[in-house]
């Protein structure tokens, strides 16, 4: 863990290949000590073959740089890997069975929207860490007319447990100082980091979470 309060946490885009291997190392040099976790989520592949064959190159370079590989949805493609751990959405299994499939050591994080009942159950099922979102307009994360979770959220929840909290959806750094301030344990950015210069976004982002702590 570094001495940063807040942490980001990349999501991948929904194309990994080409140049994106580059890209990625030079988000993660931009980020050293602020990037902590790297999410694989890739939607649609023919097989877990060719998911693992995307992934490999990407969890390569996140061990090089101590960085976590979480893989979104696929429990199964998460032990072939040997990933640091799955992110499961409400519909994608239970953290427990994750849990028994993937050993204690595991990172296991669940979606819980903007409810807060959602993030207690899932912490009394085991997930280490909940992710509320999406807080702004996100094509990764939106769902339409679902309701957004707000700061106050936030702070309620690290005020009263120690499961570390994740925001995400449209996270930029023009936006992202009240999630800090609020307390936010981690940013998950995926447009807002890949949709440009990724290593001049990171810096972006390091520097609006040091003005909003």
């Amino acid at each position: 863990m570094s001495d940063i309060a807040t942490q980001l946490y990349l999501i991948s885009p929904q194309d990994v290949g080409g140049d994106f291997p580059d890209r990625l190392e030079r988000a993660l040099k931009a980020g050293e000590g602020l990037v902590t976790a790297f999410q694989f989520r890739v939607k649609g592949l023919a097989d877990q073959h060719e998911a693992a064959r995307l992934a490999e190159p990407l969890l390569e370079i996140c061990t090089a740089h101590d960085v976590a590989f979480i893989v979104n949805d696929d429990v199964a493609l998460a032990k072939r890997l040997k990933a640091d751990g799955v992110h499961l959405g409400q519909d994608d299994g239970d953290p427990k069975e994750a849990r028994e499939e993937l050993g204690r050591d595991a990172q296991i994080g669940v979606t819980c929207h903007a409810s807060m009942h959602m993030a207690m159950e899932a912490g009394e099922a085991g997930a280490d860490y909940v992710a509320f979102g999406a807080f702004f307009e996100s094509t990764t994360k939106d769902k339409g007319d679902a309701e957004r979770p707000t700061t106050e959220m936030i702070e309620q929840w690290v005020k009263l447990f120690e499961i570390p909290l994740v925001a995400i959806g449209g996270i930029t750094p023009a936006n992202c100082g009240p999630l800090v301030a609020a307390g936010a344990d981690f940013l998950a950015v995926s447009g807002g980091v890949w949709n440009g210069d990724e290593s001049k976004a990171v810096r972006g982002f390091k520097e609006a979470i040091d003005a909003a702590q």
